[in-house]
């Protein structure tokens, strides 16, 4: 069970997040970093289409597990540049359709690589099928 929270003796969140989220008896999956990445190893100089592509393979990743966006509970941005935060909230709040998961938006000097501008890493939670 996730029970996500904004605890009442503090500031509401900046963003479209929750303070908190509380698993309990649940499926764990620890998604490494995700960069936008195409299947056949190209990687668009666009920040806002790699960071399109982080969500996709973030899916990927939540499909092999047989879970879903919403399973989400956890997400760590590491952007690297100028960013429109406009075009940036807007891919977020499209792939995550009113989903609200904790989550942290660093900027930083760099990547692994010159050509990433978006790192994604994310945990999701859900029930035991059991």
């Amino acid at each position: 069970m996730k029970e996500f929270r904004n605890p009442q003796n503090m500031h509401q969140p900046i963003g479209a997040y929750m303070h908190q989220a509380e698993i309990s008896t649940e499926r764990m999956l620890i998604i490494s970093g995700q960069v936008g990445m195409k299947k056949d190893g190209t990687v668009p100089e666009d920040p806002i289409e790699q960071l399109d592509l982080v969500f996709e393979n973030i899916l990927r990743n939540l499909e092999a597990a047989d879970m879903e966006m919403k399973d989400l509970v956890k997400i760590n941005y590491y952007l690297v540049g100028e960013w429109d935060i406009a075009r940036r909230r807007e891919i977020v709040a499209s792939k995550l359709a009113g989903h609200k998961p904790c989550s942290t938006l660093v900027y930083v000097a760099a990547l692994a690589s010159p050509i990433y501008k978006v790192e994604v890493e994310a945990w999701a939670s859900r029930a035991d099928k059991s």
